[in-house]
């Protein structure tokens, strides 16, 4: 995140008085591409180490994101909210996010990731700008088939999946223990049009089944 890109502003909020509007511009933390992904820019929030998720816990996550009817929409790959697994070995430094919510060519897609590649799990193309979008996430990162995404939208329940929620030790992640983190933002190839988004809500717990 470059500090010039977010700012905390009251024109545009979804609850309270004030949400976060993050702007990204050409340049920003720019990340150089490799035979496996392009260059990159991004400016996001992430959450700290110490509240990282645990792996086979069970978390809930809420957030509201706000896309002005100014954003463009172009074909530029664009994630703005998304959990990744802590790497801590070359090999998987460079892995796609275990789940992500991704918005390209005016579609708002979610998409989950492991060993065996991506995976499509929920998909809407209808116009998504100058309005919330309440999102809601039940997840349990697991190696197993006992992990579990629950998602809702704006109170609509649009994904309800038990299966592998994790990359393997395959990888070079841990063989035990994994540890997955959230970010949530403006992450994409690099293009030259500036972007902005706004946030609000965010709320995350451990639940007890």
């Amino acid at each position: 995140m470059e500090m010039h890109s977010l700012e905390i502003q009251s024109n545009i909020f979804r609850n309270g008085k004030k949400a976060a509007k993050i702007t990204l511009r050409t340049g920003d933390v720019v990340e150089a591409g490799n035979d496996s992904s392009r260059e990159s820019e991004r400016d996001e929030l992430e959450e700290r180490e110490w509240l990282e998720s645990r792996e086979g816990a069970k978390y809930q996550y809420e957030f509201s994101i706000f896309i002005p009817d100014s954003f463009p929409i172009v074909a530029t790959r664009l994630i703005i909210a998304q959990w990744k697994e802590r790497c801590h070995k070359e090999s998987c430094s460079d892995d796609a996010p275990v789940l992500a919510v991704r918005y390209q060519s005016g579609r708002l897609f979610i998409t989950r990731n492991d060993d065996s590649g991506r995976h499509l799990l929920y998909e809407l193309k209808e116009e998504i700008r100058n309005r919330w979008l309440d999102f809601r996430f039940q997840i349990k990162f697991s190696k197993q088939s006992d992990g579990e995404i629950t998602a809702f939208l704006n109170g609509q329940n649009i994904i309800s999946y038990n299966g592998i929620t994790s990359y393997t030790e395959k990888r070079g992640y841990p063989v035990k223990d994994n540890k997955y983190y959230f970010k949530m933002g403006l992450y994409r190839d690099r293009m030259t049009e500036p972007m902005s988004i706004y946030i609000d809500e965010y709320r995350k717990k451990e639940m007890t089944e």
